[in-house]
């Protein structure tokens, strides 16, 4: 296997009003929308959004026991005032703030909002890692 990911599916309540949230935070859904799911290109890799009863159902899993907080999405941004703002647009878009910016223990400085899906998304300034003009984030060497 090699060592990339290359989609990360959301499970959520209502597939349209989770779409026009992302579309709030100025992302843009693929044109080639597949009925049932919502695709969005981001840098190197894919978000996608699916109905949790039928996330579940293709995963085998179950609804009650599949908590939102068991995985954490991450956004790397450019510096701290980038950071500050992508939370603030979150929160205008109707994400809740779970955990307002600060320094973090390892460097950098970071908070995390929670989508309506109350999935968790950490916005984050890491001084050590560089982000390209594609917005690929590299690990340093």
């Amino acid at each position: 296997m090699e060592q990339r990911l290359s989609l990360v599916t959301l499970g959520v309540a209502d597939l349209e009003a989770a779409k026009a949230f992302y579309e709030r935070l100025g992302w843009h859904a693929s044109a080639r929308f597949t009925e049932g799911v919502a695709f969005f290109q981001c840098g190197g890799m894919i978000v996608s959004l699916y109905p949790f009863a039928a996330l579940a159902k293709d995963a085998d899993a179950d609804v009650e026991k599949s908590g939102n907080a068991a995985v954490t999405l991450a956004y790397n941004a450019r510096s701290r005032q980038d950071v500050d703002r992508i939370l603030a647009e979150a929160e205008a878009a109707g994400a809740r703030i779970a955990k307002p910016a600060e320094e973090a223990f390892w460097g950098g400085y970071s908070g995390y909002f929670r989508d309506p899906d109350g999935h968790y998304w950490e916005v984050a300034h890491n001084p050590g890692f560089t982000i390209d003009d594609t917005g690929a984030i590299h690990l340093p060497a």
